[in-house]
């Protein structure tokens, strides 16, 4: 396996919006590097709450539902960031749209602007073939509340080209997340979240 650089992020991964990574003061930065793609977290963010209408929450990953977040949108907010409470996290999505080729796998790093500050960045690999924007999970780990700012850079992915083309890509299984429009919450295959 070999790590793609920009030039060929530029040529062989389907990103868009596509943007090249220049100075932009006073933002954490974003766009295309020497090998990898720094994605920008969007203006939707689901932020974790312990609370529901039934009382405390159970985290399941087979009965996670929308219930357990609080939604905001930075854009009817007014606001350029969103708090998520200490020891919590959110659920946020990426400004790109990923089309990843078929011998090809992306894996997903925080970026250091945020990991300094106890800001954790999680996403699973986009396996080859995979498509769609992206869902991201943004931990903060501190006891105070952090602030995220929409529009701007959250993490980087790294693209590592396979030697051999895989037998059976994601989009060959029908993989369940294939083609998220964004901030999809955790699904098992013949588990009805709505129980």
């Amino acid at each position: 396996m070999t790590v793609l650089c920009d030039t060929q992020i530029r040529e062989l991964v389907g990103i868009e919006p596509f943007a090249e990574n220049e100075r932009r003061p006073g933002r954490v930065s974003y766009g295309v590097s020497s090998y990898g793609y720094d994605v920008r977290v969007g203006t939707r963010f689901k932020i974790f709450t312990n609370a529901t209408s039934g009382g405390v929450a159970v985290v399941d990953p087979k009965r996670f539902t929308n219930d357990l977040f609080l939604t905001i949108d930075t854009d009817e907010t007014g606001r350029d960031h969103v708090i998520i409470p200490p020891n919590s996290f959110a659920l946020a999505e990426t400004i790109e749209v990923f089309d990843i080729p078929r011998d090809v796998l992306a894996i997903c790093v925080g970026k250091s602007t945020y990991a300094r500050c106890g800001i954790i960045v999680n996403v699973t690999p986009l396996e080859p073939e995979w498509r769609g924007r992206v869902t991201i999970e943004i931990s903060n780990t501190t006891p105070l509340p952090a602030k995220i700012y929409a529009n701007e850079g959250i993490a980087q992915m790294i693209f590592l080209k396979a030697d051999r083309v895989c037998a059976i890509s994601y989009a060959d299984k029908g993989g369940k997340y294939q083609d998220q429009a964004g901030l999809t919450l955790p699904r098992v295959d013949g588990i009805d979240r709505s129980e």
